[in-house]
């Protein structure tokens, strides 16, 4: 049997173009003679779609779409495996499941539905779809096929020795007579995923000795970032078929000669984390209705970083700077702001807050009096930014790119209402030493595209400094960022306590808790932050979910 895997970037309750998309992949894989073309889960409704499985309309529509498909691919002799948002039996006290179906000869001859709901991390699969209790295989050109929906193919009894589920999909079609595992996804990209991901289907497709298909979603929606890398495994757990990562494809694996398309492109690390942030960025935009940006440009390298990001992702004359001096900015901060904005070719605009501000000192200093001047005068030359960017961003109907790294939000090195402005915080789960690493990164991708090196290396000597106040340097305040964001690791991606950490890097306790107690102490800004793109293991969003009035300490 000849299986397309089709990668395809959908975007959530988009159904009409969804399928659209189904029906265009399903007709390229016909011409590259595919048996079978296989599709992401919830293909056609986009992941996760999230309260939409509330409302009736949305289920209705879905079925009717679904039905669609099957008849507009009767023309079609390729079979369809697709994910879709099923209705939950009449009884069920949830409306919905998350289910596969099969197509064939313009009829859905096969229905199979998840078993395994994740409920951690980024996953509410819980909250919204109604368990499967047994599944069935599926016939097709006389193979016979387990079809399992992500987390159903994650739970291998060998391979885990902590387990979240008693029950095993995979084995229970396998003892069946499985001929072949085909395994539909959407499953969050973070760094050092991949890898993760083909040690556990490697070690499914031997233990059963089956060849294994790995379909995977591609493409952003809303905080998630999904990077493809669909797949094929021998029974040997060989990879033999392999599609492109962080962009749709389509590949073919054949069954019988267990060979298939090598689209292979994928990088790791850094330069995935590079890739993933610009196809989330693009998909943003794109998917939220922008077509446009913009970026305050302070001259340093997080603001520097952003741009380079929103270039790569909606192209130069797409994304505007902003210069925005205040009454301590530096010379350096507008002369490498411009000379950012020119080596990406992008418009740069320059608007001083010096008017407004000493407008709002003088309005509020007769309330001041008796007070010394501290944070709040800092914090006001912030905001006075965000309301210009925003009155910008109402005037063009540009989207504002927030430019806060993952170390200055965990310890709240942010301003509400201020630097948090804006509709998309791009790095927010970047850490600061990673920020330096990606800019190279993004000088590197450049000069290989036959553009400058975007940021200049003035911006990466000079100390990082919110010039809020006469010679302010970040590290007036916090420790230098290999210390910050090694204890950052430790406790927000790893939940280590204060003696483990201050163990682990040889540093005194008293320097850890009071790390802790600011991450701790700004959840409130967290929670009125910006959605961020996911990258690590544990992002602020969705993932992280703590109380904002609690009494607990460290």
């Amino acid at each position: 049997m000849r299986l397309a895997l089709a990668q395809i970037n959908n975007t959530v309750g988009d159904l009409d173009a969804n399928a659209a998309k189904i029906l265009e992949f399903a007709a390229k894989a016909e011409q590259l003679g595919a048996d079978v073309t296989v599709f992401p889960e919830l293909a056609l409704t986009g992941y996760p779609p999230r309260d939409l499985v509330e409302k009736h309309s949305f289920l209705d529509r879905t079925a009717l779409v679904l039905q669609n498909i099957a008849e507009q691919s009767a023309k079609l002799k390729t079979a369809l495996i697709l994910g879709y948002v099923a209705r939950a039996p009449e009884n069920a006290a949830i409306r919905a499941q998350n289910a596969a179906a099969v197509i064939q000869n313009g009829s859905i001859v096969f229905k199979q539905v998840k078993m395994l709901l994740p409920n951690y991390d980024v996953f509410d699969e819980a909250r919204y779809f109604w368990p499967g209790t047994s599944q069935e295989l599926c016939e097709l050109c006389g193979v016979k096929v387990a079809l399992a929906i992500c987390e159903d193919g994650w739970n291998d009894k060998q391979f885990w020795q902590q387990r979240r589920y008693q029950r095993d999909p995979i084995e229970e079609l396998a003892n069946k007579g499985a001929d072949v595992i085909v395994s539909i996804n959407a499953s969050p990209w973070n760094i050092g995923k991949r890898h993760e991901r083909e040690d556990i289907f490697r070690a499914t497709a031997k233990r059963f000795g089956l060849p294994l298909v790995y379909v995977h979603m591609v493409g952003g929606n809303d905080q998630l970032v999904f990077d493809g890398t669909s797949f094929a495994m021998s029974a040997q757990g060989e990879v033999v078929a392999r599609a492109k990562s962080f962009e749709e494809d389509l590949i073919v694996f054949d069954t019988a000669t267990n060979s298939g398309d090598d689209h292979s492109n994928h990088v790791v690390d850094n330069d995935a984390a590079f890739q993933a942030l610009v196809l989330g960025t693009r998909d943003y935009i794109r998917k939220c209705g922008f077509r446009s940006v913009l970026v305050g440009l302070s001259g340093g390298i997080d603001s520097a970083l952003v741009a380079a990001i929103a270039v790569e992702a909606i192209g130069k004359e797409n994304v505007i700077g902003v210069g925005m001096p205040g009454p301590h900015s530096s010379e350096h901060s507008l002369t490498d702001a411009r000379s950012l904005a020119e080596n990406l070719g992008i418009r740069f605009e320059v608007e001083s807050i010096n008017a407004g501000y000493n407008a709002m000192m003088a309005t509020l200093n007769p309330l001041f009096t008796g007070f010394q001047a501290d944070t709040t005068e800092e914090n006001l030359q912030s905001r006075l930014r965000g309301v210009t960017l925003m009155a910008l961003s109402n005037k063009f109907g540009s989207l504002v790119l927030t430019t806060g790294n993952k170390s200055e939000i965990a310890v709240g090195y942010c301003t509400l209402y201020g630097d948090m402005c804006g509709g998309l915080a791009v790095i927010s789960d970047v850490p600061k030493t990673m920020v330096y690493r990606l800019s190279r990164i993004a000088n590197k991708r450049a000069l290989e595209q036959g553009r400058p090196a975007a940021i200049p290396e003035n911006t990466f000597i000079k100390p990082p400094s919110a010039e809020l106040r006469p010679d302010q340097k970040d590290t007036d305040s916090l420790p230098e960022y290999p210390v910050l964001d090694a204890i950052l690791e430790a406790y927000i991606e790893n939940y280590k306590a204060v003696p483990e950490i201050a163990a682990q890097l040889n540093i005194s306790e008293d320097l850890v808790r009071d790390i802790v107690r600011k991450v701790d102490r700004n959840e409130y800004k967290r929670q009125q932050a910006a959605p961020g793109l996911r990258i690590t293991r544990k992002a602020f969003g969705v993932g992280r979910r703590f109380p904002i009035a609690h009494r607990f300490t460290e």
